[in-house]
């Protein structure tokens, strides 16, 4: 059952694993979002995601890096929640996605459930 908030929520999936980046955009239109993959030559890891429209909420399974040439720290007013859904578990790199301007950090392997629910809090706090 879609929330109000996943309905009409468009949700960019970067990941270089196209396996992973359909099943997660399945599972995320089954709840409503408006989720397709954004996909970069190469994988995601070496290019730039495109910025996120506003409302979005976008899973991104590049390493950690700056955001959208934001400054480090918490990222109050920018256009889209950021989620990482990465294979780099160590606790310095999550510490790093989350201070560089992550809103989340999901490591792979990962509950498809756990993600679709982490993308519906995210959501949530966009439309408030």
């Amino acid at each position: 059952m879609a929330s109000s908030a996943a309905t009409g929520t468009r949700v960019p999936v970067v990941d270089d694993e196209e396996n992973i980046a359909y099943l997660v955009c399945a599972a995320l239109r089954l709840e409503g979002f408006e989720a397709r993959r954004d996909h970069r030559p190469g994988g995601a890891g070496r290019h730039r995601p495109a910025p996120a429209a506003r409302g979005a909420v976008r899973c991104d399974a590049a390493r950690p890096r700056r955001l959208r040439g934001l400054p480090a720290g918490p990222r109050r007013g920018a256009a889209a929640p950021v989620i990482f859904l990465t294979a780099r578990d160590a606790t310095e790199d999550r510490v790093r996605g989350l201070t560089i301007g992550g809103d989340d950090y999901v490591v792979k392997p990962f509950a498809l459930e756990e993600l679709v629910a982490r993308v519906r809090v995210a959501a949530a706090q966009r439309h408030r």
